[in-house]
Formats: structure tokens, sequence, C-alpha cells
């Protein structure tokens, strides 16, 4: 059986400078009909950056909706039709001053497909340069660098919970150990 459902009406209930959230009712296969709340997102990239050394170039930032530092790997936003390799370079140099000689697609994910339509597109960064760090304004973060093999057990140790670092992180350790 293929399950889909249909869109009987969506209306736009709130447009925020990120987020548009739409309030829609869709009709089930079995003819019910079900109320759903979906957030539209223009997505975004992440890119785990990992030197010769094995260290991950990482950031660690205030998230206000936890009210709590995260160690994350570096991550933003996609401007609406911008090409996800041109953000994962452009995000990487503006929070960490890092150039990747080589950038390398891990897939992506949808972050929490039960109500946002956002895709999160993951990026290996090798053979890294440095520069300097021009975070966007109002961008406080501290650049820390951490072993992979470490970042995986923290991930494992639950020390680690932002989504897009723990797929990140599992996915360039699984890439690099089989690379």
């Amino acid at each position: 059986m293929k399950f889909t459902e249909k869109t009987i009406t969506s209306r736009v209930v709130y447009t925020g400078r990120i987020i548009t959230v739409k309030e829609d009712t869709a009709e089930l296969i079995n003819g019910k009909e079900v109320y759903r709340e979906v957030v539209d997102h223009p997505g975004g990239v992440t890119i785990i950056p990992v030197d010769s050394s094995g260290d991950v170039i990482t950031v660690r930032q205030f998230r206000y909706p936890f009210m709590q530092e995260t160690l994350e790997v570096p991550a933003g936003k996609l401007e609406y039709g911008e090409d996800p390799y041109e953000c994962a370079i452009r995000e990487l140099s503006e929070e960490t001053g890092v150039c990747a000689g080589r950038l390398i697609n891990l897939g992506c994910i949808y972050t929490s497909p039960g109500f946002s339509r956002e895709i999160l597109h993951i990026f290996l960064a090798l053979d890294l340069t440095y520069g300097c760090a021009h975070p966007d304004e109002n961008e406080l973060l501290n650049v820390e660098r951490i072993p992979l093999s470490r970042m995986v057990e923290m991930v494992m140790n639950d020390e680690i919970r932002d989504a897009k670092t723990v797929v990140a992180v599992l996915k360039a350790a699984r890439y690099l150990k089989n690379f």
C-alpha cells in the first residue's frame, strides 16, 4: 500500500524572517481529514571540517531555545535558491576561517519531517587551510578542535545532542574509515 496525503486547504498563519508556518487540512488515503502544521524553511548546510591530524573544527555557541551552550559543527541557513555547495564554503569560512581543499557531499537529512520542510545538506571538509573567521553580526561563538574519535564518543555518550552534529560526526567517521 502506498501512503499519500492530499492537501485540501492551506493557509499561512505566520511569516517570519526565517520560517513560514502553515495550517493545512489533508485527506488520508482512507478518506479521513486530518490537521497538519507545516513549517517552511529554506534549508541549510552543515560542514564537518576534519584536519590532517583527525581533529574536527567545531563551534561552541549559546542556543536560546535550550538556554545552554552547545558544541556543534559549523552550519548555516541557505538563502532561497542558493546552491548548498556554495553555502557550505561561505559558512565554513564565516564561522571558522577555514577553507576546504576538498568538500565531499555526505547527503542530506530531513531535520524534523513531522512538521518541518527543512532539508540539511551535510559536507565533509578536508585539506584545510586557515584564515580569520568573520561571523555574522551577533553570531557569538568559540572555535574548538576536538579529535573525531572523541566526538564519536561524545555522540554515543549523549554529550552531543545537536542533531546535525550527531549525523555529521557519524557519517564522517564512517566515510573516513572506509575511504
